[in-house]
């Protein structure tokens, strides 16, 4: 067993990209056009509203979809497994759904953030266009630093990995 190399994790993630954009395309796409009478006004109502709308569309299922894939027997999404790695705890183990939980909400926060900026940025807010780009800028120094960290360790263990206790390997 070798860890996977920052290369082989990057590709995997840009095929569970893809996932997640066919997903939006199709999915989300088509129940917006569908209902959009309903759906354009959560986008445009509050930002706690949009924020939400979009949440339960688009974050939530490609989270489950995070969790679910990688506590699973295969130990990873679509994308892992076309890559041949997988995600396993400290132990060597596959990794429970509470653990699984913690390091995809880990994974996927920065993003979550950058998005509530941008729905302060878009729509009127409670918060100054300074704290706003402030919280955005924020999100992107730790998306800079999750790109950064995997290269620095023998294991390419990223930040949601040391938090997590796990490990992707071969």
């Amino acid at each position: 067993m070798s860890y996977a190399s920052y290369k082989i994790r990057i590709f995997a993630f840009l095929l569970d990209y893809l996932v997640i954009v066919i997903y939006g395309i199709f999915v989300v796409g088509t129940i917006s056009f569908i209902l959009r009478s309903y759906i354009s006004p959560l986008f445009s109502s509050s930002t706690v509203t949009a924020e939400l709308t979009g949440f339960f569309m688009m974050t939530l299922p490609v989270s489950l979809y995070f969790v679910l894939c990688e506590c699973s027997k295969w130990q990873g999404t679509l994308g892992k497994r076309k890559m041949g790695i997988r995600v396993i705890d400290s132990a060597g183990k596959r990794i429970g759904i509470g653990r699984s939980v913690f390091r995809t909400v880990t994974k996927f926060l920065p993003w979550e953030v950058a998005h509530f900026g941008v729905w302060h940025l878009m729509l009127p807010s409670a918060f100054s266009e300074v704290t706003v780009y402030i919280i955005l800028s924020a999100a992107n120094l730790a998306i800079i630093i999750y790109l950064i960290i995997p290269l620095t360790n023998k294991k390419g263990k990223n930040v949601y990995d040391w938090l997590a206790g796990t490990e992707v390997v071969h």
